[in-house]
């Protein structure tokens, strides 16, 4: 936590030079900002609900084949906050969600949309104003009336959350301008945007999941401290690559890592990520003795075992250079099978399902202490301009 305290208490003026104005401090403030994106959710309860009924999902009906299919749609990091909900939002909503990239739904529109079901949108966009959301959403508004829109948006004038108030079927819920990151990473906006899905998903039982809030906010609190020194040491050490694997929500974790550290490197750490039975089929050929290999390990047993087995043997083979376990509590009878072992450290159980907040900061981290490594800025990591904070220049073609 030293390295990343060092950056928060720089000078402005040295900030601005550097790139790190807003990176490192949206990444810290993350736990602290849960609670308000819980109060948001609370305040707005009885309006939520409302707007559920009305698109046809309530607490009393448990048959699934009453209730419309839901989408959880984002383009890139916005789409793996619907990869990270997906599995929760069916467990507690009894009904079919996927979650389905706007990009390809803007390009295979016809693909996806069965004419004449119903339908609940949830769209998560930062901004409301990438160009692939506004444009899938004004379509779906003008073709198919039997689509709801519920929209999570960080930026009050995007277009998407505008729309809100114009249409029944269209409900925006705005979160902190706080978390409306201004660096180009996602980073809090990511985190706040699924802590706003976990409590859509547990909407009637709000009390109940606000001890799983709690216990998630202790754990951050003290993951940033466990892993901020680990990913600047690692920062150190020459790797030319990476690669992140995790489990069912945790898969979804693995892939915003490994997007972060990408972008923020602009390209020069090449990154992928699997499933961890998934590396074996090929995958695997990528990696060498210049990878960083981060394994989000699951708390479920059987699960546990197969990440386990795939650690074990890569060690064995001396495929990777270093092997990192991220867990709640994975140091027990993890020994020899990884060489840094980063959990919370607090006797604190939070479930698989709930995790992707937690655990995804350790990527983000990385994605920060490798970005100064390659002598970039954090904030804006891109020196030839070729990705943005905000998608340009997407022609949208009828």
């Amino acid at each position: 936590m030293d390295r990343l305290f060092s950056l928060l208490n720089l000078s402005n003026e040295e900030k601005a030079m550097r790139g790190l104005l807003h990176t490192p401090g949206e990444i810290a403030q993350q736990p602290d900002t849960w609670a308000s994106t819980f109060l948001t959710v609370q305040q707005r309860r009885a309006e939520i609900e409302e707007f559920l009924q009305l698109a046809g999902i309530d607490r009393e009906s448990t048959e699934s084949r009453e209730r419309p299919i839901v989408f959880l749609i984002g383009a890139g990091t916005s789409d793996y906050i619907g990869q990270s909900l997906m599995h929760l939002f069916r467990r507690k909503w009894h009904c079919e969600v996927v979650a389905v990239a706007s990009t390809d739904l803007l390009t295979g529109f016809e693909d996806y949309i069965l004419r004449g079901q119903k339908y609940l949108w949830i769209s998560f966009s930062r901004s409301g104003d990438s160009p692939e959301g506004v444009a899938t959403l004004e379509k779906a508004l003008d073709e198919c009336p039997d689509i709801f829109h519920l929209v999570v948006s960080c930026h009050a004038e995007g277009q998407m959350v505008r729309a809100y108030g114009k249409d029944r079927r269209v409900f925006g819920l705005l979160l902190d301008d706080a978390v409306n990151d201004r660096g180009l990473a996602m980073t809090s906006s990511f985190s706040n945007m699924v802590v706003c899905g976990q409590c859509l998903a547990n909407i009637w039982d709000l009390e109940e999941y606000e001890g799983i809030l709690r216990a998630l906010i202790a754990s951050g609190e003290r993951f940033l401290e466990t892993s901020a020194d680990c990913a600047s040491a690692l920062a150190e050490s020459p790797y030319t690559r990476a690669c992140f694997v995790g489990s069912a929500s945790l898969k979804a974790v693995a892939r915003e890592s490994s997007l972060k550290l990408l972008e923020m490197t602009a390209g020069r750490i090449a990154t992928m990520a699997e499933s961890p039975l998934g590396l074996r089929h090929g995958p695997i050929a990528a990696l060498n003795e210049e990878t960083l290999f981060v394994c989000f390990v699951s708390s479920e047993s059987t699960r546990q075992q197969y990440e386990v087995d795939l650690l074990r043997e890569i060690g064995s083979k001396g495929v990777v250079r270093t092997r990192v376990a991220v867990g709640i509590d994975c140091k027990r009878g993890f020994k020899g099978v990884a060489e840094h072992f980063l959990t919370p450290g607090l006797q604190i159980s939070v479930p698989d399902l709930y995790r992707p907040p937690l655990d995804v900061i350790f990527g983000q981290l990385l994605g920060l202490f490798f970005s100064i490594r390659c002598n970039l800025k954090p904030d804006t990591p891109s020196p030839n301009g070729i990705i943005s904070r905000v998608v340009q220049n997407v022609n949208i073609h009828s």
